[in-house]
C-alpha cells in the first residue's frame, strides 16, 4: 500500500508564531520521502506530526536564507543516529555550498548516514531515476533561489473492456506488455490498442520569489502547487519590497501555471487569521487552501 500525501510541518515565515513553525514540507510519494526546506525545530514537528524522521529520502533546499535551512543539520544528524541504511539525495543552489556544509557539519557527531548531494548550478532537470523526474527554476527573491517539480514517471494502464474484446487473458497481457504485439486467434493486437500511456502526477513548490515567469513555468499542469504566500493584498507593497507574494499573486500564478491544486504556505507572524489568505486567493483561484502546521492534503487527486 503507497502513501500519497503532503504534510505540512510548520508553515511560517522568518519569524515562527505561538502556534506556526519555521515552514517545512514532507511530501510522502510512494516509497520517497521528499522534505522541502526544513526550517529550525523541524525535527520536533516530526514527533507532533507523528511522523518518523526515517521516511526521509530526499532533502531539497530553496535557499539558505535561515528560515528555509536551520534545521537542516539536525534532521541529518536525527537520521543519523536512527542509522538509516538508504542514501540521502540533498538538492541545493551551487552557490550555497558553504551554507550546506556548515549545516550539515555544525557539531560534533559520527557520521554514518551516506548523503548524495546534489548543488545545482542551472535550471532544468536536476535528476531522473526512471521513477521521478526533479526538475529545477530560479526565481526572483534577491537571492539564488530555486522552485522545484517533482514529477513521476508515466505508465502504463490497460482497458479491461478492450482486453476482453480482442481475447487477450491470463499469461498473455504480459506477453504483450513484453513483446508490444502479440497473435489472438489470428489476429494480431498490438499493446496500443488496449492500453494507454497515464502521464506522471506532479508536484511543484515555489517558495520565497517576486511574481516571475519561472514560477508559472515549474508549476505548469502540476497536480499540486505549494506556493508561498507571505502577505495579503493589504500588505502588497511589504510583499514587494521584501521580494515575496500576496495571496492573490500565488492565485495568479496557479491559475497561469493551469495547476490543479494551490496550498498556500509561508504566512508573515503579523497575521492570526490564515482564512483570510484563503478566501482573497479563492477570487482568482478557486481550488485553494491555506496550510496550517500538522495538516495534511492527500496527493495527487486522481485525475486519469
Amino acid at each position: 500500500m503507497t502513501v500519497r500525501d503532503l504534510i505540512i510541518l510548520g508553515c511560517s515565515s522568518q519569524q515562527p508564531t505561538r502556534f506556526r513553525n519555521h515552514g517545512a514540507y514532507l511530501l510522502r510519494w510512494n516509497d520517497e520521502g521528499f522534505l522541502f526546506d526544513p526550517g529550525e525545530g523541524t525535527q520536533r514537528q516530526f514527533i507532533y506530526a507523528n511522523v518518523a524522521p526515517t521516511v526521509v529520502t530526499r532533502i531539497l533546499i530553496s535557499h539558505f536564507h535561515g528560515d528555509h535551512c536551520l534545521g537542516l543539520g539536525s534532521i541529518l544528524m536525527r537520521l543519523n543516529l536512527d542509522n538509516v541504511q538508504h542514501l540521502i539525495h540533498c538538492y541545493y543552489p551551487a552557490s550555497g555550498k558553504k551554507y550546506f556544509d556548515r549545516l550539515r557539519y555544525g557539531s560534533i557527531y559520527h557520521e554514518r548516514i551516506r548523503v548524495v548531494e546534489h548543488p545545482v548550478y542551472e535550471a532544468g532537470i536536476v535528476q531522473d531515476d526512471g521513477r521521478f523526474r526533479i526538475e529545477a527554476a530560479f526565481l526572483e527573491h534577491g537571492v539564488e533561489n530555486i522552485g522545484w517539480r517533482i514529477t513521476e514517471a508515466d505508465t502504463r494502464k490497460f482497458d479491461n473492456e478492450k482486453l476482453v474484446l480482442h481475447g487477450v487473458k491470463g499469461p498473455m497481457v504480459k506477453q504483450l506488455q513484453e513483446k508490444g504485439v502479440i497473435v489472438v486467434n489470428g489476429k494480431t493486437v498490438t499493446l496500443d490498442q488496449v492500453s494507454w500511456i497515464r502521464q506522471g502526477d506532479s508536484f511543484a513548490i515555489v517558495i520565497d520569489t517576486l511574481p516571475c515567469q519561472s514560477a508559472v513555468d515549474i508549476a505548469r499542469g502540476s497536480s499540486m502547487l505549494l506556493c508561498e504566500s507571505t502577505y495579503t493584498e493589504e500588505h502588497a507593497d511589504l510583499a514587494r519590497m521584501h521580494n515575496h507574494l500576496t495571496s492573490k499573486q500565488a492565485a495568479t500564478i496557479a491559475k497561469q501555471a493551469g495547476a490543479h491544486q494551490l496550498i498556500l504556505t509561508h504566512f508573515s507572524a503579523r497575521y492570526q487569521n490564515l482564512k483570510i489568505f484563503e478566501q482573497e486567493a479563492r477570487t482568482i483561484f478557486p481550488n485553494t487552501y491555506a496550510a496550517d502546521d500538522f495538516m495534511t492534503f492527500p496527493f495527487p487527486l486522481n485525475r486519469e
